[in-house]
């Protein structure tokens, strides 16, 4: 069980460290240029995300229902589930570029932007934009290569994309001088380039699966040998298309409920920090320190991933002997893996913040980020649970349990940051935020194991697309 997690949670890790590493590298990229550009380009990141963020229930969903259907060996369930999350990415993603603008002014309001980031933030996000088709199909492939249990093919597309945007974005910047729209347009590029290569490696998956698309239905001549045709297409659709449709619907949008409460978090704490008479350093700061918090969440996600995929598994193959082990070792590995975190910011200190901004043009920006640094390490053991037990509830496709427990923690958030936090200033925020991630984990253990949120498979089998 052990050597099956790590097979799958190595390459998970390698692959997620490698996302944070883009906007990092970015950060850096600003951090040669002013604190501005560094304040600019974190809150351009987090307006991006605020769309994108929000449409991560397409990865989601695809690996808790698609591992389901690899654990019942059931092929046919597998390729309808990546052409529902591709149809429906497609869908999503035509409507985010025609509404970008109300989009982009939403986020102003979120992010309280000030008057002088107004500018390049939109510079970037309106770049940006233009590569969500290309960004929402490759949720969907991810999501579809995490449930047949194949982590390499994912950490192969994350490294094509993230070493091209490098690239780009390098040379629009540093040779070209494009600045904040450099970066942009190198991701851009990137996203494109990697789903060309995404659809390649899926082909790939396909043919040495024996995987293909069947017909939904049977020809009209087909029909007519089994009865009355408008007989047939009512039980057909009662019985296999419509119950496995509407449980599709309803995972994802749980999880799009969760997930928006989830940016909605990030999205106040920007507001509020924005709002605080602190100055630009402190701000650009908050980029920084939250730069090492996507660090530790995408590492530890790399376990969560892992989850997903045996948690799925187990539960479709309905062992819960399997099932129970897993999410203990998880947990573990998990957890041992948070401490490394901490020990590594704590130990690394300055020298880890000297990457996002050099003493000789942000020092003010530097030693803030010094001074606010004790919470993030607590952040790496103090978040780490939630991030463990998302996994286990996409793997049990529990998505409705997921979107009432950060219903729950959210609420808290915003009482803690309101009754205590604000009294605080900077300290107050960044602790809300941190009693917000604890919240979640205590809501999702007493969940999990109170039989609201079954550990057998006994409930995801009721249904057999």
């Amino acid at each position: 069980m052990n050597k099956e997690i790590l097979r799958l949670a190595i390459p998970n890790i390698l692959s997620n460290i490698s996302v944070p590493l883009i906007t990092s590298f970015d950060t850096v990229l600003m951090g040669g240029l002013s604190g501005n550009h560094i304040a600019a380009v974190g809150l351009g990141g987090m307006a991006f995300n605020f769309v994108y963020w929000n449409f991560g229930f397409l990865r989601m969903s695809t690996t808790g229902l698609t591992a389901r259907a690899f654990g019942a060996e059931d092929k046919a369930a597998q390729m309808a589930t990546l052409a529902r999350a591709a149809l429906l990415a497609a869908a999503i993603s035509v409507l985010l570029i025609l509404l970008q603008y109300p989009f982009a002014e939403l986020t102003h309001l979120l992010l309280n932007l000030r008057e002088e980031q107004v500018g390049m933030v939109d510079d970037y996000f309106y770049i940006r934009i233009l590569a969500a088709p290309a960004a929402l199909l490759q949720m969907v492939l991810f999501g579809w290569f995490f449930g047949r249990q194949n982590s390499v093919f994912p950490l192969i597309l994350t490294l094509i994309v993230n070493a091209g945007n490098m690239a780009l974005s390098w040379y629009l910047v540093k040779s070209q001088g494009w600045g904040i729209g450099g970066v942009a347009w190198g991701t851009v590029a990137a996203q494109y380039m990697g789903l060309g290569f995404g659809l390649v490696l899926w082909w790939w998956e396909c043919r040495r699966g024996g995987l293909r698309f069947e017909k939904l239905s049977l020809n009209l001549r087909q029909r007519l040998k089994k009865g009355s045709t408008r007989d047939f297409a009512e039980n057909s659709t009662q019985e296999n298309n419509t119950p496995a449709l509407r449980e599709f619907l309803s995972v994802n949008r749980d999880i799009f409920l969760r997930t928006l409460f989830l940016t909605l978090s990030f999205a106040f704490f920007y507001n509020r920090a924005n709002a605080l008479d602190v100055g630009t350093a402190v701000v650009a700061a908050n980029v920084i320190l939250l730069q090492l918090v996507n660090w530790l969440s995408y590492g530890i996600d790399g376990f969560a991933f892992a989850a997903e995929s045996l948690v799925g598994k187990y539960s479709g193959a309905n062992k819960p002997k399997e099932l129970n082990r897993v999410i203990w070792l998880i947990f573990v590995w998990g957890m041992a893996f948070a401490g490394l975190y901490a020990v590594v910011y704590a130990v690394g200190n300055i020298n880890i913040l000297r990457l996002f901004a050099p003493e000789n043009t942000a020092p003010e920006t530097l030693e803030a980020a010094v001074y606010y640094l004790p919470i993030v390490v607590a952040f790496c053991v103090a978040a780490a649970p939630c991030y463990l037990v998302d996994g286990i509830y996409i793997g049990l496709t529990a998505a409705r349990a997921m979107r009432q427990t950060m219903l729950l923690a959210f609420a808290g958030y915003l009482l803690s940051y309101y009754l205590v936090g604000r009294h605080y200033e900077n300290w107050g925020l960044w602790g809300s935020l941190l009693a917000f991630m604890v919240l979640r984990a205590l809501i999702q253990y007493w969940w999990l194991y109170t039989g609201r949120v079954g550990l057998t498979a006994q409930k995801t089998n009721r249904l057999k697309d």
